[in-house]
């Protein structure tokens, strides 16, 4: 009876939200659980740079450069192509590929104050392996704060619980000075998602970003033949 009743709260939960977000103009009812995650930790602020990663269909994006303002800067990543959004900049790429990443580099051109991850794998039904395959989106996501985030800066991450989730908050608390677990009440209260706010990136940590190496560009083949 009591997996009956929760069943029935989170589908209304998850109507409520879909429905509040038609009605308010954001592309995904995630926006909601970004808004509640920002009004409780301060994530973002006006002027700040951002980056979305898994930013498809670009709610968050929305979120973020309402944040931000006119002033601020947003760059959402994801491998589907996203519609354009006023003050948003979109890469459609891979972010586990180097050439993504390195089309990222290349746009940011600096440091952000802030980096997003609502990156999910695509569920298999095997839970311990979707459980191990978020924890390794979460971990690009890292190795792009290595790369890109300011000291001071702030990660919000979205991940799996499972076996390894203790080994992903420990790569954390290397790296940021605090390191919160949160579910926002847009979740559903059956997921088993939960989001970790890292906040005060210390940007001194001894691990190194795996190296980045451009795809060689081969050139086209050419049949050899006489001219006449």
């Amino acid at each position: 009876m009591s997996d009956l009743h929760d069943r029935w709260v989170a589908e209304r939960r998850r109507e409520y939200y879909y429905r509040l977000a038609k009605k308010e103009g954001y592309r995904s009812r995630a926006s909601f659980k970004l808004l509640q995650i920002d009004e409780r930790f301060n994530v973002m602020k006006e002027g700040d740079s951002v980056v979305d990663l898994g930013a498809c269909p670009g709610g968050w994006s929305q979120v973020a450069k309402e944040c931000v303002g006119e002033t601020g800067q947003v760059i959402g990543v994801d491998l589907r192509y996203i519609h354009p959004l006023d003050g948003v900049q979109f890469i459609i790429g891979d972010i586990t590929d180097d050439n993504t990443m390195i089309r990222l580099l290349e746009m940011v051109g600096g440091k952000v104050d802030v980096v997003l991850s609502d990156m999910a794998p695509n569920i298999a039904g095997a839970y311990s392996m979707d459980h191990a395959r978020s924890i390794e989106l979460c971990m690009y996501a890292v190795d792009v704060c290595d790369r890109i985030l300011k000291r001071k800066g702030k990660l919000v991450t979205k991940v799996f619980q499972g076996d390894l989730f203790n080994g992903y908050i420990k790569e954390l608390e290397k790296r940021f000075e605090k390191v919160t677990v949160h579910s926002p009440d847009a979740s559903r209260p059956t997921s088993s998602e939960v989001y970790v706010i890292s906040s005060g990136f210390l940007g001194t940590c001894n691990v190194k970003p795996k190296k980045l190496e451009k795809e060689e560009v081969k050139p086209e083949f050419v049949a050899k033949g006489r001219n006449f």
